[in-house]
């Protein structure tokens, strides 16, 4: 059995729903096939939902009531409280982790915390693409590639296209979805994203 497997028994005992495939193409396919036209759909930051090209298929198709694009038009001081509800109580969050467990725990960092009430039951459902380099034997393991490997890369991007630094402001362990069949997790047999 290889560590991908491995994980993804793990996950399976742990409550969350698992599906391997081989590659973003068919993560596509997948995703597409799992939210229903019309939902409320929002997708949380991710390199892996950009890459695969999922990130623009939500957000830019016109199938779905994609919140990024409503909530770069909204007013933040008049519309605030709008736009926090909006984004933690979608029909769908789409996104990804940073690292995954050998024995079934996903692990989220973020330095707004913004992804994580929807990632937490918010919202009706949760998507998550996870490649195959994510995977790490515990959540020691996990942590040392959230601060060593992940925070190195986010934080040139965020200083790249914000003009900021990043930071490991939440960490979020999930060992077991919020209620069944909450959470899809598809896992890449290719390396993407970081």
């Amino acid at each position: 059995m290889t560590t991908l497997e491995r994980a993804a028994e793990a996950l399976a005992g742990n409550g969350f729903t698992v599906e391997i495939l081989d590659s973003a193409a068919e993560a596509r396919v997948r995703v597409e096939e799992l939210i229903p036209a019309q939902a409320c759909v929002f997708t949380a930051a991710s390199e892996t939902l950009r890459l695969s090209g999922i990130d623009d298929d939500i957000n830019r198709s016109g199938r779905y009531r994609a919140v990024k694009p409503r909530a770069a038009t909204m007013d933040r001081a008049a519309e605030g409280d709008d736009l926090r509800r909006l984004v933690a109580t979608p029909d769908v969050v789409v996104g990804s982790v940073n690292a995954l467990t050998e024995t079934g725990s996903l692990v989220v960092a973020s330095a707004t915390g913004g992804q994580l009430p929807a990632y937490t039951g918010g919202a009706g459902r949760a998507i998550w693409l996870v490649g195959a380099q994510k995977v790490v034997p515990d959540l020691d393991a996990a942590v040392r590639r959230v601060q060593e490997h992940v925070l190195p890369l986010e934080d040139a991007r965020v200083r790249r296209t914000h003009g900021q630094p990043s930071a490991v402001n939440q960490l979020l362990v999930l060992n077991a979805p919020p209620r069944l069949g909450h959470v899809t997790v598809l896992l890449l047999r290719e390396t993407i994203g970081y």
